[in-house]
């Protein structure tokens, strides 16, 4: 059984829309801590971090926005995740994708000082590999995977700790890339797994390979999960829908394989906007996901009603 310790990240400054800073209170009101305890786990809800203290930041690219406000919640997050791997199991509960900064950071650090390779899967529609220099948006909610990865261009940003190889980053169910970005990813020698890779593979086989490569190296596994990494007609609390993502039944494959490698070792939660949602639908999903990755298995999965 694993010690989770809850972090809420009410982050809304990685894009535009309004909404994602409530995610943390959905997950907590559709019932992630009974979720888990029902389990036999221990939960330890740390409350919301707060932004570090903003200091000016500059970036030439004028498209950026809110890029003070991101570097501060990207030094509190690092400093929180470093501190609950300490603790037990983090799993981080936001707010939109650029959480992903400062949540990947600390996690980084912490495997730094352990002397474990870090391993990163990320479930998304997106690929997330813009820099502040590149995105045409300027929301850089797109850009965690690129900092992580150890592309230029964050200057604004603390150094990434270590930062993770190419072999070492798996995009899983990935099908919105800009040319800019597929570009900047064979540079980096990072191949997506798109769903057209999963099409003709199946859901399973590709994870399971990056699985081992987890396993023989003996590595610390991260896993994001984006909202919109699942269909939007089952997950439509999220402002970048995609159509064509995971179903039902595939999402939970993904977190059912996950729990039986015994590898993950963190989790964070990202862009679900509960102002788009339907009387709780996707933050309850996203919950019911959360408890397959932590061992709940088919047979005890709760009818839901939405009535």
């Amino acid at each position: 059984m694993k010690n989770c310790q809850l972090i809420g990240a009410p982050i809304d400054s990685g894009q535009r829309r309004a909404g994602c800073l409530m995610g943390p209170s959905a997950y907590r009101v559709a019932g992630i801590t009974q979720a888990l305890t029902d389990l036999g786990h221990g939960v330890s809800d740390l409350g919301d971090v707060a932004p570090a203290p903003l200091v000016e930041a500059t970036c030439s690219n004028e498209a950026v926005h809110s890029l003070a406000e991101t570097v501060g919640w990207t030094r509190s997050l690092a400093a929180s995740t470093e501190a609950a791997m300490e603790r037990g199991f983090p799993i981080v509960m936001g707010g939109d994708h650029s959480m992903g900064l400062g949540v990947v950071a600390g996690i980084a650090a912490h495997a730094a000082k352990v002397g474990r390779p870090l391993f990163l899967l990320w479930l998304d529609a997106h690929s997330d590999f813009h820099t502040p220099l590149t995105t045409k948006s300027g929301n850089l909610h797109g850009t965690p995977v690129a900092y992580i990865a150890g592309r230029e261009g964050f200057d604004a940003f603390p150094p990434f700790p270590a930062p993770i190889p190419a072999d070492r980053i798996c995009l899983y169910g990935i099908r919105s890339v800009d040319p800019a970005e597929h570009a900047a990813l064979l540079d980096h020698s990072i191949a997506p797994i798109d769903m057209r890779a999963i099409d003709e593979a199946g859901i399973i086989a590709p994870l399971r390979d990056f699985l081992t490569r987890v396993e023989a190296e003996g590595g610390l596994l991260h896993v994001s999960l984006d909202v919109d990494f699942l269909d939007p007609s089952i997950a439509p609390a999220v402002g970048t829908t995609v159509p064509g993502g995971t179903t039902f039944r595939e999402a939970h494959l993904v977190m059912e394989l996950l729990h039986e490698s015994g590898l993950v070792t963190s989790l964070d939660l990202v862009e679900l906007n509960p102002f788009l949602d339907e009387r709780g639908r996707t933050a309850k999903l996203m919950v019911d996901l959360v408890a397959s990755l932590m061992g709940r298995k088919v047979f005890d999965r709760p009818t839901r009603s939405f009535a």
